[in-house]
């Protein structure tokens, strides 16, 4: 078996099926990581690096730049990005590409899946012609699916092994196909009608998750004018054994999915003549979240005689959530860049990122001591490496948006 694109996604799946027994070729355009994962070193926190290395010590699992080995490939799953245009607009390039390199060497009897999550009618409509310039007859001599990938990183209990795993085919005999297939390494697959209705799942998923967050989002700042503690307020709610479930609120959304999923939805609907409110609203309101947490930590300043500018903030944790490395639409960095237009100096600590990018500029994570030379420190993501009760006995002022410091009460802390 073959996949594409060997990030979050494709790693963990090739990981999977060679330890399932399969002979698995992954395919990526970036030298970095065909190299690592042919030398064994893991670079997805989920996967250790001893369980890979023994795979590919085994020759269960290769990897490759070469797209000509789909010759020789029973199947392959598509796993690369589908990033938004600045304009909310899908962006279909990586998939469009990697078609276009599995058609140059297409055969008959392969099975196609695509992985990347995409508006409905993705599969059919975009793939499905480009495979069959071939020739070739789907359902007949070849097989398509579209499987929603579903992965939580830095999640312990579910992984890719043991999430169901939703598959539906372009025909019956693909989706049958397809069932078939991830069946030999997942413990539960789901078979679904359509490819349609495999890729509406995953938006629904996501959909669900934003609405909601900017449901608790939108409560937050409701009690903040009003006084209210909102934690407190969730906590006993979610004492309800029925008809309700806990969503909570924080600095905005980030990721790789759920700020993003939604508005493929959002845009396939206009296309019909169907306004997304809920998704526009709530995309709304959580992209405003950065800013009311900088108001936040502009007020506590001000509450000490200090402005904003030239004041020292720290900022603890950085990743969208916690412990992991990903920063991909963290709001961390969108609370960074509007503290440093206030004229703020900005540090962090993040023990999961050791540097990154903010603007022009490359900063370094800080040790945990400098955050008591600091006149704030904000909260962003809580990490279990981070000791809080040293934080709270040596911080002069806490801005804590992620409820970190629960049972914890002092008169510096401000919380969200």
């Amino acid at each position: 078996m073959g996949i594409v694109g060997l990030g979050y996604v494709g790693l963990p799946l090739a990981v999977e099926f060679a330890k399932a027994g399969f002979d698995v070729t992954g395919i990526d355009l970036s030298d970095q990581k065909v190299a690592k994962v042919n030398a064994g070193e893991s670079y997805i926190p989920d996967i250790p690096t001893t369980v890979l290395a023994e795979l590919v010590s085994q020759g269960k699992l290769r990897a490759t730049t070469d797209f000509a080995v789909v010759s020789d490939l029973d199947t392959i799953n598509i796993c690369v990005p589908t990033p938004l245009r600045k304009t909310k607009d899908p962006d279909m390039s990586f998939i469009v590409e990697a078609c276009q390199d599995v058609t140059s060497h297409f055969h008959a009897g392969m099975l196609v899946i695509l992985e990347s999550t995409t508006y409905p009618g993705t599969t059919d409509e975009l793939v499905l012609p480009m495979l069959e310039e071939s020739g070739l007859k789907v359902g007949e001599d070849f097989f398509l699916c579209f499987s929603p990938e579903r992965v939580d990183p830095g999640n312990a209990r579910f992984q890719t092994s043991n999430i169901p795993k939703v598959v539906g085919g372009s025909t019956p005999a693909c989706t049958e196909m397809g069932r078939l297939f991830y069946a030999q390494a997942l413990e539960t697959v789901i078979p679904v009608s359509s490819t349609q209705v495999a890729e509406m799942v995953k938006l629904l998923e996501n959909t669900f998750r934003m609405i909601n967050i900017g449901l608790a989002n939108e409560i937050a700042t409701m009690c903040n004018g009003m006084g209210i503690n909102v934690w407190e307020v969730i906590e006993a709610a979610a004492t309800k054994p029925f008809g309700f479930m806990p969503f909570y609120p924080g600095p905005g959304l980030g990721g790789h999915c759920i700020p993003i999923d939604p508005f493929y939805l959002s845009w396939k609907t206009k296309q019909a003549g169907i306004e997304a409110r809920f998704i526009e609203l709530a995309g709304q309101i959580n992209g405003q979240m950065p800013h009311f947490v900088v108001e936040k930590i502009q007020q506590a300043l001000n509450d000490h005689s200090k402005p904003v500018k030239g004041s020292h903030v720290h900022i603890y944790g950085v990743s969208y959530k916690r412990n992991i490395d990903d920063v991909r639409e963290s709001p961390a960095l969108d609370i960074m860049l509007l503290l440093e237009r206030k004229g703020a100096r900005v540090t962090y600590t993040d023990p999961h990122v050791p540097s990154l990018r903010l603007g022009e500029r490359t900063l370094e994570s800080q040790p945990e001591s400098v955050a008591g030379d600091a006149d704030c420190v904000a909260i962003i993501t809580d990490h279990s490496a981070f000791d809080y009760k040293r934080l709270h006995d040596t911080a002069k002022l806490l801005v804590d948006t992620r409820n970190a410091l629960k049972g914890i009460s002092s008169k510096k802390i401000v919380r969200l």
